[in-house]
């Protein structure tokens, strides 16, 4: 009985994991659309959506499941509730990628900004967030948690500069107004998407450590229990 819990519980990993890398496709393909002006990729990342939402369902079903027919304590347990929060942001994840997609499709049709070039960068740092909180969720690696949570600042401050400088940008130019207005929304979501994969890592703490940094609270090092 115990080692078909175990088994389970390495399913739900695996999907997980798998819901993450489609997540984490999503974003990297709306980008790209961007940055080549690609509305058939752009496309591609909203009509790919419904698989994400599919494997949403499946996993709450998993976790439920889990929940009711082997009654888990301790750190099982928080893992399976944790999955199931975790499982909800990278929904959003998936969700916040649609945006930035159809805001590509908008952008597309403008003249195009050198202020974008900007953007892949940020891409790339929101993307490895996402990346190594599911990394530090499989393997239980609370410092690594801890780096994603500190690079989030890192997007932050990437945005503020972006969301300045297209500010200034449409006051000089009003013909930029309509293209500004899509890079500061795709930046946003971008931001958006730092902040969920904080919460992953945040949840991988509270897994492994039995302890809450939301909100700012310190870092207390309870060891698994």
């Amino acid at each position: 009985m115990e080692r078909h819990f175990h088994e389970q519980l390495d399913t739900l990993r695996a999907k997980l994991l798998e819901m993450a890398m489609l997540a984490e496709e999503s974003i990297a393909l709306a980008v790209q659309a961007m940055v080549e002006r690609e509305n058939n990729k752009a496309q591609a990342v909203i009509d790919g959506d419904e698989a994400v939402n599919r494997l949403e369902v499946e996993i709450d079903e998993r976790c439920l499941k889990l929940l009711a027919l082997q009654q888990p304590m301790a750190v099982d347990l928080r893992f399976i509730t944790s999955a199931m929060k975790i499982n909800n942001d990278l929904e959003r994840i998936a969700d916040h990628a649609v945006n930035i997609a159809t805001y590509t499709l908008a952008l597309n049709g403008t003249d195009p900004l050198a202020l974008a070039a900007s953007l892949p960068r940020m891409a790339d740092t929101v993307r490895a967030m996402v990346r190594e909180s599911l990394h530090c969720f499989v393997t239980g690696n609370v410092e690594e948690a801890r780096a994603v949570c500190a690079r989030d600042d890192e997007v932050d401050v990437f945005d503020e500069t972006l969301s300045r400088k297209l500010l200034s940008a449409m006051i000089k130019d009003p013909d930029a107004v309509t293209s500004a207005m899509q890079l500061t929304l795709i930046s946003k979501n971008l931001e958006r998407i730092a902040d969920l994969a904080t919460n992953i890592a945040e949840e991988v703490i509270f897994i492994y450590r039995a302890t809450s940094i939301k909100h700012g609270q310190p870092f207390k090092d309870v060891r698994s229990r």
